[in-house]
């Protein structure tokens, strides 16, 4: 079968599904030896001071003090009233919506040190790839959810939003480009105790924006105790050594059930460099000596950036009277990440060679302030209903300075580093949800009636860099054969944001929700939900879902969803600027509302509108043997994307005519086509119990197919022009950056004090593209990959573990990048950029674990 078929490999997946669901259904029935674990909703214990009483939990409000075990068999037929409540801050499984939950141990047991690097390696639905691109696009960490957009899946802490990021991903590299999501890995891994992937309804449940879906990280609520964990790991060609140490503990906050969870994280990672020898010419004389002694490993440009990234958070809960309590959830983090720029030889005019007589790697230097406080009071029964009243705000700081560069224009007084820009985002949200649940002799059991209502303000703030990193000293260049030329003004790479383009973004945003669940009969539960929105800036959007399940039997249950879905662009997406220097002209992303982009037919930027459907099925094969299967579409309008780099002297002439000399590329923000996601999934696992231990054996996979249905008109001045708004280029980043199934395969075994895991996962086809210059039949195309990830643990102790393990121990590298690729760039890239287990090869890890 061809890597490249679209449908084929779906409809084999669908085959297999049904005949092994039907085989399913046909097996004998093991009802008494599968004992289920309960999945009623988690239950929250308020208590009074005045008399010590602990009210009994409605068993419909979950709030997750003490998360339910997954069982191994999956309870399609439980007691637990429908729905999840206003205390909510975990989603109830096995009912309407897909949840697909991981606990703190099974992200430990990745190796992994990040959150989004954690739920790649156990979930095929997720795709993080380890190096996020060049330029800004390095400074963040990002996922993407069945093949969609790094920001169409909604990232949620304890159930509340958790605000975007201040960095705009605007580079054409990397499975991040063109997006502004939220962060989650700023939170401490040691936080965590489990994380949700809602791939289904939840628009309805938690907002607009989740088109593709939810992940929701839950924080520790325990009373008692903690961990200590530190690992170290490193690259096989032995660079990229990493110490990350986390720490967490729980007390119990007063007498009365109150619960406080600190945590805190420390990650040191230093570079590794996959960059090929420099191609061009060093020195400006080819024949000149020096460059034998120099050499050609000159460039850094590919690989992991210098990085110390440091977080804590704050999770607590205090009872303030019956019924009622305080909660408060804090985290911080602070990073500095060093990440290497293009290496600009001693033969290029934009370097002051009196300065580097052997050329310069220019460094982005980000330094990232992140916090975000969610407090509020929640009631188990006030007026008949449970109610949660709450205040957040969120703020994202990153302030980029780029060091080992110049101003050439600036000449002998240009300073060598320089501050370029300072970007804010910023997220204030107050609310209330509340939860009624009606009994009526109508239906099996009572009705769960949510609504809420929420206040948001969002702004982005953009800092001018210094004067010296955007002007123009009035300098030529200095010596060689172009003396006296003119030469591109800036600092060398990254050129300050000039005042004309800063200034502050703000948006109001007001939320109306509601939600209905039921069960029509005892096997038969409805879920309806949707919510209003007004946006201060794009206008108003109703959107809505509707979900049902039936459960057939306790070990058999078929589930459906229809939602409609709308994300607003975010505000960074909407003003976000930014200039790259060549020799003799700049390249641009310009601020979409501007009179730069508008001279070249920009329009004002309208939100997407998602719709999408699944069907699945939850079948108990076996007392030990689960399955999960969806198959679902995703159709978007409007979809939100970087448009082409427009280029040529008719666009830099625009541009000067307007304000902005000298940029020969530019691009800005759009809604320049319609699509389309099929896919569907599959995950199963068996547990066996025998005399040599125990053995789970998981397989899962994950299809995503996203084509184009609609291309919007292109500009007409940019048509008169012979430009495209939306090239094949960018569909190429927008469709086939990331691969479009992920299969993983893994078998765990434990016997007394000993544990080994091994998995084994594959990634199928994607495209590379290094330049936008480069034709199609210059793209790398790289195919299916195969990796093994192991681990072998000891209990030394039964409160102290050690394990040793190889995330790709066969050190398997991505397909090489073609010669016109490798060209575009002079050889800084080898390997594909985007490969979804990255490039860097083989990493060992050696780890202990101590609870306390």
């Amino acid at each position: 079968m061809s890597e490249n078929s679209r449908c084929p490999q779906i409809y084999w997946y669908i085959c297999i599904t049904s005949c092994v669901v039907g085989a399913g259904m046909l097996l004998p029935s093991h009802t008494a030896q599968a004992q289920a674990v309960s999945q009623a909703p988690d239950q929250a214990t308020f208590t009074s001071k005045s008399n010590r009483h602990i009210n009994k939990p409605n068993p419909a409000s979950p709030s997750a003090r003490n998360v339910v075990k997954q069982a191994e068999a999956i309870t399609v037929s439980g007691t637990a009233t429908p729905g999840n409540s206003a205390l909510s801050i975990s989603t109830r499984e096995h009912s309407t919506v897909q949840v697909f939950r991981y606990s703190a141990e099974q992200l430990r047991e990745t190796g992994q040190t990040s959150i989004y690097a954690a739920i790649a390696q156990l979930s095929p639905a997720v795709t993080s790839t380890p190096f996020a691109g060049i330029g800004g696009n390095g400074l963040n960490k990002s996922m993407q959810l069945r093949n969609l957009g790094a920001d169409q899946t909604l990232m949620l802490v304890n159930g509340k939003r958790r605000h975007v990021d201040a960095n705009f991903n605007y580079y054409q590299s990397g499975q991040n480009y063109g997006t502004d999501p939220a962060d989650l890995s700023l939170i401490p891994m040691s936080a965590i105790d489990h994380v949700e992937i809602i791939t289904e309804g939840a628009s309805a449940l938690y907002g607009q924006d989740a088109e593709a879906g939810a992940v929701n990280i839950v924080l520790k609520q325990d009373t008692h105790g903690g961990t200590f964990d530190l690992q170290n790991s490193g690259y096989y060609p032995g660079d990229g050594q990493t110490v990350d140490g986390n720490v967490d503990y729980g007390m119990a906050l007063g007498r009365n059930g109150g619960y406080l969870n600190v945590a805190a994280q420390i990650t040191n990672q230093l570079r590794t460099n996959r960059s090929g020898p420099y191609l061009g010419s060093l020195y400006l004389d080819p024949s000149d000596p020096r460059a034998a002694a120099l050499g050609r490993n000159v460039q850094n440009l590919s690989g992991s950036p210098q990085s110390l990234l440091e977080t804590v958070s704050l999770n607590a809960a205090y009872p303030v009277a019956k019924n009622f309590e305080f909660y408060n959830t804090s985290t911080f983090a602070h990073k500095d990440i060093q990440e290497a720029q293009t290496y600009r030889a001693a033969s290029n005019d934009l370097i002051i060679r009196s300065f580097y007589p052997n050329g310069t790697q220019p460094y982005l230097i980000g330094t990232e302030n992140d916090f975000q406080v969610n407090d509020g009071i929640r009631s188990s029964n006030f007026l008949g209903m449970e109610w949660d009243i709450y205040a957040n705000y969120g703020r994202d700081q990153m302030a980029n300075e780029i060091r080992d560069t110049d101003n050439p224009t600036y000449g002998l007084a240009s300073p060598r580093s320089f501050s370029t820009a300072r970007f804010i985002s910023d997220e204030l949200a107050a609310g209330f949800k509340s939860t009624k649940f009606f009994h009526t002799s109508l239906l099996p059991r009572p009705i769960n009636f949510s609504y809420g209502f929420e206040y948001r303000r969002d702004s982005f703030h953009i800092g001018a860099g210094e004067p010296a990193s955007y002007t123009d000293g009035g300098a030529t260049v200095l010596d060689g054969p172009d003396a006296g030329h003119v030469v591109a003004a800036g600092a060398v790479d990254k050129f300050g944001v000039p005042p004309l383009a800063a200034g502050t973004q703000v948006r109001n945003v007001f939320d109306g929700s509601v939600n209905l669940d039921f069960f029509a009969t005892r096997k038969w539960e409805w879920t309806l939900g949707g919510h209003a929105v007004g946006y201060s800036d794009v206008g108003a959007a109703a959107t809505g879902s509707i979900g049902t399940r039936y459960n057939f039997t306790k070990n058999f249950a078929l589930r459906a969803n229809a939602n409609t879905g709308f994300r607003p662009p975010t505000l960074a997406e909407e003003a976000f600027f930014s200039e790259t220097t060549f020799p003799t002209y700049r390249t641009a992303q310009l601020p979409v509302n501007s009179p730069w982009a508008r001279a070249l037919g920009a329009s004002k930027l309208k939100g997407e509108q998602s719709r999408s459907f699944s069907v699945g099925a939850d079948v108990t094969l076996l007392p030990n043997w689960t399955l999960t299967a969806n198959l679902y579409r995703i159709s978007i309008n409007d979809r939100l994307y970087n448009s082409s780099l427009f280029g040529g002297t008719n666009i830099e002439s625009i541009l000067a005519g307007v304000g902005l000399p000298n940029v020969l590329y530019a691009s800005y923000y759009s809604n320049p086509v319609n699509t389309a996601t099929n896919g569907g999934d599959i995950s199963t696992s068996y547990t066996l119990h025998t005399t040599s231990g125990t053995f789970l054996f998981s397989f899962s996979v994950n299809i995503a197919d996203t084509e184009i249905t609609h291309h919007n008109a292109t500009p007409g001045i940019l048509t008169a022009l012979g430009q495209t708004s939306f090239n094949r280029t960018n569909e190429e980043f927008l469709l086939h950056s990331a691969p479009k199934n992920i299969e993983n395969l893994s078998v765990s075994w434990n016997k007394g004090p000993y544990s080994f895991r091994v998995q084994e996962q594959r990634f199928g086809s994607y495209t590379w593209v290094a330049s936008p210059s480069l034709v199609q039949t210059q793209w790398t195309y790289a195919g299916p990959s195969y990796i093994t990830n192991l681990e072998l643990g000891y209990d030394v102790f039964k409160r102290w573990h050690i394990a040793v393990g190889a995330y790709n121990a066969g050190n398997h590298y991505p397909t090489r990048a073609n010669a016109a690729s490798r060209a575009a760039l002079q050889n800084a890239f080898i390997y594909a950029g985007n490969s979804p287990y990255g490039f860097n090869g083989g990493m060992y890890y050696v780890k202990t674990s101590l609870k306390f």
